[in-house]
């Protein structure tokens, strides 16, 4: 049995795969998978799991070199901007339209899709080196 705080062995693979500047999305349960990229469906039910409990999980496993939110979340959803602000502390923040930020995931390795029923709760996270 793996040894450490991320458990799901869909994201570990996802995860162990990414090479450099490769993406990883973890979204709310709205946030549209487009076809063809992966889904990882962790939502139970509403809240479940919420947003930053699976933000701050992935984080203990994942080299994060920078992040893209939805602009929108600065005006609608600020309380989740700044818990992923306190989070991820000095990594770079890239703010795009949402329209964007759905383009955007189009690339992504995977979707993670949480229980987060709050709006813009949706992140973009490229992949750095540990090195």
């Amino acid at each position: 049995m793996k040894k450490g705080i991320m458990l799901n062995a869909d994201i570990v693979e996802v995860i162990a795969k990414m090479g450099h500047m490769d993406e990883i999305v973890i979204g709310d349960a709205g946030l549209p998978i487009p076809e063809g990229v992966r889904r990882i469906d962790l939502a139970l039910k509403a809240g479940t799991p919420n947003f930053m409990e699976t933000l701050e999980t992935l984080m203990s496993e994942f080299v994060c070199e920078s992040v893209t939110l939805a602009k929108e979340i600065q005006t609608i959803n600020p309380v989740i901007e700044l818990e992923i602000k306190s989070l991820i502390q000095d990594i770079p923040i890239t703010y795009v339209s949402h329209e964007a930020f759905k383009k955007q995931t189009k690339k992504a390795k995977a979707i993670i899709r949480t229980g987060e029923c709050s709006p813009y709760a949706n992140i973009i996270l490229r992949s750095g080196v540990f090195f």
